[in-house]
């Protein structure tokens, strides 16, 4: 037989308070006065079952007791309560006000005494991935995107500017995926440990200060900043800055002026704003006042970013999640990049000519 043993649960409701437990219940006599009465649980499944069906036929049916004595034992607990629990109709039984109260609250008590024993089941562990990632504006959105498809999977990022050092920790197994970049020709190199794919390929852009001569070109010809000093950033290990120097001698100079210069962007822009000199840039470059970022007459300058990992500890879900990711962020900063999107509309438009 289910009934409640200390501690009581309490079913309260119209100024009234019902310890369900066997010391608090008084006894109550059937109407053939043949024995006491305590409230039990099967006695509030009878009061939500009669509520939930909406008359007490349906109810018994439902409980597999017959009417009549379904009737007597919903009587048998409105004298336990003191007053009647449902309205009783031709169109079935539907709970009092004070009843309304009385089966919430049983609701509440079964559901309860239901869990009585059950465990939570044990959240997955949360398994850490390792990413290191060069020098990239899609780090931040990569990151964020796979946290919300992977919620059980946490990411420790670590910032590595070179790409030969990037690959290098993927062969020690020190991380297990990474953002790297190399150059056309010269395609990232690596073991048979590790994988890559390309996330985009893009143009290199050049940023100047807002009152630099050639700040109203559309496009500038790497040439013409033949005398500007530059700040470029130091060997990546992949190619950089062997190509920019390849490309300006194929443009027929070599740079007068160059400040090496590894740091935070907006301190570099900062810079480029006080016409301290140029700076080779990613086309989605955001540029802050007094900066304007332009493309280069024949784009004679090419980044690929790629995703690298090591396929014995990053799964087929993961991997996408990291690909599929990396993809959504860099659109969004081509969406921030009126710069970008107008050299592609007109690149394409020609290209398509």
């Amino acid at each position: 037989m289910e009934r409640f043993g200390p501690p009581a649960a309490a079913i309260r409701g119209g100024g009234r308070e019902h310890q369900v437990s066997r010391e608090a219940v008084e006894p109550l006599r059937d109407e053939a006065g043949s024995g006491a009465m305590e409230l039990e649980l099967r006695h509030l499944r009878v009061l939500c079952a009669i509520a939930d069906a909406g008359s007490v036929g349906r109810a018994a049916a439902q409980l597999g007791y017959s009417q009549p004595a379904v009737s007597t034992q919903l009587r048998r607990i409105e004298r336990h309560f003191g007053e009647p629990l449902f309205e009783r109709g031709t169109s079935g039984a539907r709970p009092t006000s004070y009843g309304a109260e009385v089966v919430a609250q049983a609701r509440d008590v079964l559901a309860r005494a239901d869990a009585i024993g059950h465990r939570p089941a044990a959240a997955p562990p949360r398994r850490t991935l390792r990413v290191a990632a060069t020098n990239s504006p899609m780090l931040s959105g990569t990151v964020s995107r796979v946290r919300t498809r992977l919620p059980n999977l946490s990411l420790a990022v670590n910032s590595v500017y070179a790409s030969s050092r990037i690959v290098e920790l993927l062969e020690e197994g020190a991380v297990d995926a990474a953002i790297a970049a190399d150059y056309p020709g010269m395609e990232l190199r690596h073991s048979a440990a590790v994988r890559h794919r390309g996330i985009v390929t893009e143009p290199t852009f050049v940023a100047l200060p807002s009152r630099h001569r050639l700040r109203q070109s559309a496009q500038v010809q790497l040439a013409d900043l033949a005398e500007d000093a530059w700040f470029v950033t130091p060997d990546d290990g992949a190619g950089w800055p062997g190509v920019f120097y390849e490309a300006c001698a194929a443009a027929g100079f070599t740079p007068v002026t160059v400040h090496e210069f590894l740091g935070d962007q907006s301190q570099l822009q900062s810079m480029i704003a006080d016409g301290l000199g140029v700076s080779l840039v990613q086309p989605t470059l955001r540029p802050i006042p007094h900066v304007v970022v332009k493309p280069l007459v024949g784009s004679p300058l090419w980044c690929r970013y790629v995703l690298a990992w090591r396929p014995d500890t990053v799964g087929e879900e993961v991997l996408e999640a990291l690909s599929q990711s990396a993809m959504a962020a860099y659109r969004d900063l081509v969406a921030q990049a009126p710069h970008l999107r107008a050299w592609a509309s007109r690149t394409w438009s020609v290209t398509g000519a």
